[in-house]
């Protein structure tokens, strides 16, 4: 499926280390779960390929202009990448704050209707024609849980989680969203896993990240951990005051290096 007519032309600056590829971004659709069609973001770099996939899950706050930012990141990296909007359904052409708001007063998405969403990107990316068939999959916030879901429900080749609440543990009562524990599902997951966390977060909190890196150990499931001090919750959202500029660096260094392990040359 191509990317809409309102696609914008772009390249990102060259930064230390990194790939910087012309590529086209803008609207599309992809077909998620129940044969849906939703609003998706696409960023496509306009070489020859082959390149691995990149399904970016927004975080709660929404389909935003933050999280688009992310999506043509990658492509400026050398991948295709492609965020769907979760929150189509419940509010399409809504502005992302009042979806989102839609959204939780709905109890959040459903984790089987998550699962055929990226389902449906990851197929978007695999069909195009410089896949190498290789797909990685990162999420912030509520979508680094529902990153971890999908690799656990999926074949992919690659996950990443950015702070990810509720992996775990089970959110307050009272909370409107409250997800199940994916303790049960940790077992089948498909892909590495690269985990980045704040020392100072509380949610999840460092005792949660320890925890869930012994039951991935037990399981044999390969990952990596980093947990940056000074940081809490957030602190890659650089219009947050949650930013930490040196945790952020790290982070998305941690990221490229990683991709290019599992996405590329698939080691």
């Amino acid at each position: 499926m191509a990317v809409g007519p309102s696609v914008l032309r772009g390249q990102e600056p060259q930064v230390s280390g990194a790939v910087s590829e012309e590529f086209l971004s803008g609207p599309t659709t992809v077909v998620g779960h129940g044969g849906d069609q939703i609003e998706a973001y696409a960023a496509l770099p306009t070489g020859p390929g082959p390149r691995g996939g990149v399904v970016v899950i927004h975080h709660m706050p929404g389909f935003d202009d933050a999280t688009k930012e992310i999506t043509r990141r990658f492509a400026s990296m050398g991948y295709a990448a492609v965020c769907p909007n979760l929150h189509h359904r419940e509010a399409p052409g809504a502005l992302p704050d009042d979806a989102s708001a839609a959204v939780r007063a709905a109890g959040g998405v459903p984790d089987e209707r998550l699962v055929g969403d990226v389902d449906g990107a990851a197929t978007f990316l695999r069909g195009r024609h410089d896949s190498n068939g290789r797909v990685g999959v990162i999420g912030f916030c509520s979508g680094a849980r529902q990153a971890v879901l999908a690799a656990c429900s999926l074949d992919l080749q690659a996950a990443v989680d950015c702070y990810g609440a509720y992996v775990l543990a089970e959110p307050p009562q009272g909370s409107s969203w409250r997800p199940p524990s994916l303790r049960g599902c940790l077992p089948s997951l498909s892909a590495p896993l690269l985990g980045l966390f704040g020392r100072d977060d509380r949610s999840p909190a460092p005792a949660e990240v320890e925890e869930l890196d012994r039951v991935l150990t037990h399981a044999g499931k390969p990952h990596e951990f980093h947990s940056f001090d000074g940081a809490g919750h957030a602190f890659f959202a650089p219009d947050r005051p949650s930013y930490r500029v040196e945790a952020a660096v790290q982070g998305w260094r941690l990221i490229r290096d990683f991709f290019a392990r599992t996405l590329q040359t698939g080691a």
